[in-house]
């Protein structure tokens, strides 16, 4: 039987290496290696400053927490993407709450993200940190998104997981063009790797050293803030938390990042593949803004009405029983337990509802061949037919 992933990792020789010149090194973790890494992230997204962590999920709570959010605070984010998008507020003590999204990119609304801040100013209740969620791969509408933070004066934090390497405005994803600060992840399924890991980007100097110090403890060691006694000497000034990285991790994410654009470039020949051969079925196929590229991080396809009156559940159980990975993305936030439990009712947020009653994400990574494309392609016809 076929066991086609919806998403995994690439690891060269060159990948290995790397890593093995870590383990011959001197340092492990808290090494130069890490701070190699964080600079060719600002030089492939002209952001200015990064910090990388040890998840995306830390690094969205650490920005957050850098931008000072905090129990009395509000923050808003999108339905649709993983619980960690607004956990990060909950972590810090704030109320979170929904922006529904828009039924053609799947990303939040910049239409109702406007009504929405309308009313929110008449009850008083404006959001501190906004989190558009670059859904897919594919960025949101930064420059609408960044004009509204200047009307009503929110923070933005770009929730870039799945967009290492897209474009928008002819820029990288994760320059900060339109936001306080970037995050993404490099998670095995992402489009580059650490295992694990994550980073922040930013071009403001001060988010970027509170970052720093709250990554490792709220601990500095830096002599031009330490009245030292002797090189041992420390000073804890925030309360902080353990989200390092490891030189390993860094390293090979540093290797990663070297092939990114043909990593990018294989997930866009897949994507157009499925769309010249799927068009014909009872599918909404994803869109895609030729203008501001995405990095294809999922391929999701909606199952429309067909002849057969299959529904979602019946062709994702089908595609699965032929050796087919294919996965959802995502149950809506506001529909989980734990949120429900706040008191959510994810029929507020119908678009996002609707969306992922009918989502199924086909694979798309660097290692699929065509060979196992045309058998996702038949099986998918043969479901239909």
């Amino acid at each position: 039987m076929k066991n086609i992933r919806y998403g995994q990792q690439v690891i060269d020789e060159d990948d290995i290496q790397s890593v093995i010149n870590v383990l011959q090194s001197d340092f492990l973790t808290c090494g130069p290696f890490v701070e190699r890494f964080e600079k060719a992230l600002c030089e492939y997204t002209g952001a200015k400053y990064a910090v990388a962590v040890c998840n995306a999920t830390a690094a969205l709570h650490l920005s957050c927490l850098a931008l000072d959010l905090g129990p009395k605070d509000i923050l808003w984010t999108s339905p649709n993407s993983f619980v960690a998008s607004s956990n990060c507020g909950l972590y810090c003590g704030a109320s979170v709450d929904f922006v529904d999204i828009d039924d053609k990119t799947y990303n939040l609304s910049t239409v109702l993200l406007a009504q929405k801040l309308e009313q929110a100013k008449k009850n008083n209740c404006i959001p501190k940190v906004v989190i558009p969620v670059h859904f897919a791969g594919a960025s949101c509408d930064m420059q609408a998104i960044h004009s509204l933070s200047l009307q009503y004066g929110f923070k933005i934090i770009e929730d870039a997981s799945h967009a290492v390497g897209a474009t928008y405005n002819q820029l990288k994803v994760g320059n900060c063009q339109f936001s306080d600060m970037a995050v993404f992840s490099f998670h095995p399924v992402k489009i580059i790797t650490t295992g694990e890991g994550g980073v922040i980007l930013t071009n403001n100097k001060a988010l970027y050293e509170k970052a720093k110090l709250l990554r490792s403890h709220g601990i500095t060691r830096d002599t031009s803030t330490v009245q030292a006694t002797g090189k041992w000497f420390y000073e804890m000034l925030e309360l902080g938390y353990n989200y390092r990285i490891t030189d390993l991790q860094c390293a090979l994410g540093s290797s990663q990042l070297t092939k990114i654009e043909a990593y990018i470039k294989r997930r866009h020949e897949i994507a157009l593949r499925y769309d010249q051969h799927l068009h014909d079925l009872p599918l909404t196929l994803p869109f895609r803004d030729a203008k501001n590229p995405s990095a294809l991080h999922l391929y999701p396809i909606l199952v429309e009405n067909n002849k057969k009156n299959l529904n979602r559940k019946a062709v994702f159980e089908k595609l699965q029983e032929k050796g087919i990975g294919v996965n959802v993305h995502y149950i809506p936030i506001p529909s989980q337990p734990y949120y429900k439990n706040l008191g959510f009712d994810q029929s507020h947020y119908p678009k996002a509802l609707s969306y992922y009653e009918k989502a199924i994400s086909l694979p798309i990574h660097y290692a699929l061949t065509e060979q196992e494309q045309d058998y996702i392609i038949q099986c998918l016809y043969e479901i239909f037919q």
